[in-house]
């Protein structure tokens, strides 16, 4: 459970276009977007698994919370990864034992992560969604997750800003201060236990 990106303007033209990168990195606050990552992880890991398509920005920092935590990666995380970015994998995809690895559209980035994300989010075993930061693939999996599990939860964490602001201005899932909140484990400890258990 869980998904974060952090929005940038310095991709390269191919994938920027590709991606769609929008104005998404103008609300976006890198280092809110790691606060928010670390704190839902510590919240979590120990008793859910996360599951998370690899980025170069997140996998990285999941990988160093999970050394932090000592958590097991094996009952801790399952990483998802597409083909197409084979040879880009950041180096700490090969210290995760169970990545899931799938399948490619030849010359299509947005073809081979539609399909890396509706395998990653049509798992039975999601209890909900977590959206922290991102772009436009954000709003994508909100709704693909919304479509294979509509009666999971969802908290799109805002303060960070980038999509996952979007959604949760966008879709009433907090207003007002509360999008500004950065009481991240505060946060996290108010929505879990009824929401995990």
């Amino acid at each position: 459970m869980g998904y974060a990106t952090l929005p940038t303007s310095s991709r390269t033209p191919e994938i920027t276009i590709a991606l769609g990168r929008g104005q998404y990195y103008e609300t976006a606050d890198p280092f809110l977007i790691q606060c928010a990552v670390r704190e839902l992880a510590i919240a979590i890991v120990r008793r859910h698994k996360i599951v998370w398509g690899g980025h170069p920005a997140i996998t990285p920092m999941i990988w160093s919370i999970c050394e932090d935590l000592g958590a097991d990666y094996t009952d801790s995380v399952i990483l998802y990864q597409s083909r197409f970015f084979e040879g880009d994998y950041p180096e700490e995809n090969q210290r995760f034992d169970n990545v899931v690895y799938t399948d490619y559209v030849p010359g299509d980035v947005k073809g081979s992560l539609q399909l890396m994300r509706e395998q990653m989010l049509s798992r039975e075993d999601l209890i909900g969604a977590v959206f922290i930061g991102g772009m436009d693939g954000v709003e994508v999996e909100y709704d693909i997750f919304r479509r294979f599990n509509p009666e999971a939860f969802i908290l799109p964490v805002a303060a960070p800003g980038g999509a996952a602001l979007n959604l949760a201005r966008n879709n009433g899932y907090f207003t007002g201060r509360e999008l500004e909140d950065i009481d991240f484990a505060a946060l996290f400890s108010r929505y879990f236990p009824d929401k995990c258990s």
